[in-house]
């Protein structure tokens, strides 16, 4: 007999240790899966940001467009895991995706009126970020077809805004990049007027973070010197260098791949200053 009781008690201790571990096993699979699936950013805006690769327009990028790139083409490689612990402020992920919705002559109204709004708030979940950098295409008298009053514009901005925040996502707003013209005594000028205040504006009154790209670019262009950027960063290209610009190129809007990188990089270092400024409220 007692020798079936040490029996029935080995049986119960072994089934003790497979629940326990069972238990630890389950508590294990719950810390590592604090975040079930990548934070997504997405980019909303204009050429200045978009991804000009891949399916933008169904034709061979190589031939028919390369060296321009816009920023968010190279925006994806700054978030690696290392990155990542810098901006622990604002990005609750283990994972980033960057879905870049940017498109080459948008301004907010014709972004919000082709329905690229409608489809970027259809997939936003929690946590999101959405990265609105406009203000081109919205200031451009000459082109009636996207141009958007300053209250329009304000308007449309607030809109994306709000929506992102119904969702429990962060919007973040740029001031739009720096163009490479006018320069004044060896400083690159604002050349979008009121359509650089009126971003800050909706920031302050949405009480969203803001990233100033104008200045930055301005500030960081201007280190440069204006010889420098507009060989090595602008679309300002030399004849029969690129297929795609046979003729060459005098562009001092787009960028080429190493300015891309440049302004990626600015829009980063963005991003972790209000990380840092959001670790330091709490």
């Amino acid at each position: 007999m007692m020798k079936f009781d040490k029996i029935i008690l080995v049986f119960l201790c072994c089934l003790c240790l497979v629940s326990c571990g069972s238990k630890e096993e389950k508590t294990g699979d719950k810390e590592q899966s604090e975040y079930e699936s990548p934070l997504t950013i997405y980019l909303i805006g204009d050429s200045t940001m978009a991804d000009y690769s891949g399916d933008y327009d169904d034709r061979d990028y190589m031939k028919t467009r390369y060296p321009v790139m816009g920023w968010g083409q190279v925006f994806q490689q700054f978030f690696i895991q290392d990155s990542l612990t810098k901006l622990s402020g604002i990005i609750k992920a283990d994972s980033v995706i960057v879905d870049d919705r940017a498109r080459g002559g948008r301004s907010t109204r014709t972004f919000f009126q082709e329905g690229r709004w409608r489809a970027v708030y259809k997939d936003l979940k929690e946590n999101d970020i959405v990265i609105m950098q406009f203000g081109h295409n919205d200031g451009s008298e000459s082109h009636p077809d996207r141009y958007v009053n300053i209250e329009g514009y304000k308007e449309f901005l607030r809109l994306f805004v709000s929506q992102t925040l119904q969702k429990d996502a962060l919007p973040i707003i740029l001031t739009p990049v720096a163009r490479n013209y006018p320069w004044k005594d060896g400083h690159l000028e604002n050349v979008h007027g009121d359509y650089d205040q009126a971003p800050k504006d909706i920031a302050q009154e949405m009480d969203v973070p803001l990233i100033d790209l104008n200045k930055m670019s301005m500030d960081f262009f201007s280190e440069k010197g204006e010889e420098y950027v507009s060989e090595n960063y602008f679309m300002n290209l030399p004849a029969g260098k690129y297929e795609a610009y046979p003729e060459g190129q005098n562009d001092n809007t787009h960028f080429q791949p190493q300015g891309a990188k440049a302004v990626a990089q600015l829009v980063f270092k963005g991003l972790k200053d209000l990380s840092d400024r959001s670790t330091s409220e709490k």
